[in-house]
């Protein structure tokens, strides 16, 4: 549940990068997303068309503050993102590395103050750090939305132990894995971590057949969360026969 909201699938699908209208579509609906991202920057000369695909998807819109770099800027487009699409949800970045694309920790949580405090229902895009996780709660956020890895760069969960200690720290708040997911063998590992939901973009609109990787992602991931809730075997050091030693033949001398 985000913010009050039900949903039925774990998979949030970006809209960025697709080779055309047609195939963001057909992505979309291959992919049973119920909640799709947007940059305000995809807005402007034709941008109405764009609403149209978003509109006719039947998906929740989740507007980003994609390419922001300060409080200010974040904040800004927020408050334009809810103007423009009439939803208080937000999923917040503040970029604080060009290279890596890192979020700035200590401006994200304050941009996630002032925004909580205005009525937004903010998704942090943020790091596996307890401690800025922890932050980003006092300040009013009820999701966080950790990397797997740089975003676009397909290196899919590169801190697993991280990741299991953030899930571990926070059982009641839902963790979404944001950024970096490249196949859906990744996308399936989340899942078995327990986490929430998978948001990703870039390794279905880049895909050589973006509407066959969309469904492929959404297969993975309900089959990723079955394997949570059905309870993974724990790994061992030694192998442990399946076979049971009591009943075998016994050979005489």
């Amino acid at each position: 549940m985000f913010y009050g909201t039900d949903l039925n699938t774990r998979l949030m699908l970006g809209t960025a990068q697709y080779p055309s209208p047609k195939v963001l579509r057909a992505a979309i609906s291959a992919s049973g997303a119920e909640v799709i991202t947007v940059s305000l920057r995809r807005e402007g000369p034709g941008g109405s068309g764009f609403r149209d695909i978003l509109q006719d998807s039947g998906c929740r819109i989740l507007p980003n503050t994609a390419g922001c770099h300060t409080v200010r800027e974040a904040v800004t487009t927020a408050h334009m993102a809810r103007e423009l699409f009439g939803t208080p949800w937000i999923k917040l970045e503040v970029i604080g590395h060009a290279d890596t694309l890192q979020p700035d920790p200590f401006a994200l949580v304050e941009a996630a103050r002032i925004l909580c405090a205005e009525g937004f229902d903010v998704f942090p895009y943020t790091t596996e750090d307890l401690i800025v996780g922890e932050k980003l709660i006092e300040a009013g956020c009820r999701v966080l939305m950790p990397w797997g890895a740089p975003i676009g760069s397909g290196q899919g969960l590169r801190n697993i132990g991280g990741l299991r200690a953030m899930r571990a720290h926070f059982p009641q708040v839902p963790l979404v894995i944001d950024a970096g997911i490249g196949a859906p063998s990744q996308a399936m590992l989340a899942m078995e971590l327990g986490f929430d939901a998978v948001l990703l973009n870039t390794a279905v609109a880049k895909a050589l057949d973006p509407v066959t990787m969309a469904r492929a992602f959404a297969q993975a991931i309900t089959a990723g969360r079955l394997a949570r809730e059905a309870g993974l075997m724990p790994a061992r050091d030694m192998a442990q026969a399946s076979t049971p030693v009591f009943g075998m033949a016994e050979l005489l001398a």
